[in-house]
């Protein structure tokens, strides 16, 4: 296809400027303003000539894109979000965070690690095999996904493998400095509440102040997590139990003691572990308190990210392994991420083996100044291009300089 400069710039085919596009296009969850990228990348699709959808479900206002590269098998899922955390006060980053500049090997912006990038390498392998997948020359076929609400545990990718973009391998295209993840926490976060009686500060023995019973209520927890700690996974590591939000009376007026006091806690789950045993275990650690202290405190268990994994040694885990380490000298070493992605969907729901591989650290992502290392991408780029090529059909490439 030719394209004036014009439609080059819109929809450009190189990876730095595809990505840098995709963070301009500002797309926070909360509150979950995915649209206007999710029609970018579905533009973009259909300007090249890839069939696109947009999805409308779980939600007509956060629509998703699934697209699809060729009819055969197998099929490779390629799997991304378009959902972005909040970039906070934009005075405390070097440059604005929906500019996507290119500076000294890097692209800076929200979402440049986390997970614009991720997006363009997988949009821009199917643009790139498109020819010798449609061709025959591989036999296999290729999705790519767009999906919405990763980071708040809504059900994008679910929603679009039962939509029919699925396959027999994904890859969920996190940052992992180009390791291979075949197993990952999961991770549930619990409103824990319990209510006071308002009275006016100057006479606070007339109603209930619930903020003093937050330490025991914290010391509580401060053992649990103790006792957590104890529990290890070889691949991710410890489980946990984190308080990371605490309210009370906020809004309220100040000289009135709160009708109602609040905690987030923050329970990351191993693969051995379900969410059904964190449930039993939070629910008794609050029953204790309530005979122990007398307080009456509730639990709701908000979003959730079920743990998942697959064998170590699983093929698509070693081609993805034998790869990364030819181009990139990436650690080979069996390994599991600590955070939780949209793998679980691929397999607890769909039954999909899948695993957490990408471009960029982890540890970017979310930050101020977030940003993702130019080689680090283009590396990303090159190994992604010839794992799909081993995966529907062409023998292994020999290592490249």
């Amino acid at each position: 296809m030719s394209e004036t400069r014009s439609n080059s710039d819109e929809y450009p085919t190189e990876l730095l400027d595809l990505a840098a596009t995709l963070v301009r296009h500002e797309s926070e969850n909360p509150p979950g303003n995915e649209r206007n990228c999710a029609e970018y990348v579905a533009d973009w699709f259909d300007h090249h000539d890839i069939d696109a959808t947009l999805l409308e479900e779980p939600d007509p206002n956060r629509p998703q894109v699934g697209a699809r590269v060729g009819d055969g098998k197998p099929t490779l899922v390629l799997n991304g979000h378009l959902d972005v955390v909040p970039a906070g006060d934009h005075n405390e980053w070097t440059h604005d965070p929906y500019a996507g500049i290119v500076e000294d090997g890097r692209l800076y912006g929200r979402g440049s690690v986390d997970m614009k990038t991720g997006v363009a390498i997988a949009m821009l392998t199917a643009y790139n095999l498109r020819e010798e997948i449609t061709s025959g020359e591989l036999e296999g076929s290729l999705v790519v996904h767009a999906a919405m609400g990763e980071e708040t545990a809504d059900p994008g990718t679910k929603s679009l493998l039962e939509a029919g973009f699925d396959g027999e391998y994904g890859v969920v295209l996190e940052p992992t400095e180009l390791r291979v993840a075949t197993s990952e926490k999961g991770m549930a976060w619990y409103e824990i509440s319990w209510p006071g009686v308002p009275a006016h500060a100057s006479r606070p023995d007339e109603g209930h102040n619930p903020i003093p019973e937050l330490r025991p209520i914290l010391a509580a927890i401060e053992a649990y997590d103790s006792r957590l700690r104890e529990r290890t996974d070889p691949l991710c590591g410890h489980a946990y139990a984190t308080v990371t939000q605490v309210s009370a009376g906020v809004g309220a007026n100040k000289a009135v003691l709160p009708e109602q006091a609040s905690l987030n806690l923050d329970r990351r789950i191993l693969p051995e572990e379900s969410i059904e045993s964190a449930d039993a275990e939070v629910d008794e650690l609050l029953s204790n308190l309530r005979d122990e202290h007398g307080i009456d405190v509730q639990w709701e268990r908000h979003e959730t990210y079920a743990s998942a994994s697959i064998p170590v040694d699983h093929p698509l885990a070693e081609i993805f392994r034998e790869q990364s380490a030819a181009v990139a000298g990436a650690d080979t070493d069996p390994w599991g991420i600590k955070a939780s992605t949209d793998v679980r969907d691929f397999i607890n729901s769909a039954g999909i083996p899948a695993i957490t591989w990408g471009p960029g650290s982890l540890a970017q992502a979310h930050t101020i100044d977030e940003y993702i290392d130019v080689s680090a991408a283009e590396a990303g780029m090159n190994i992604l291009e010839r794992t799909t090529r081993t995966l529907l059909g062409e023998p292994i490439l020999e290592e490249s300089n």
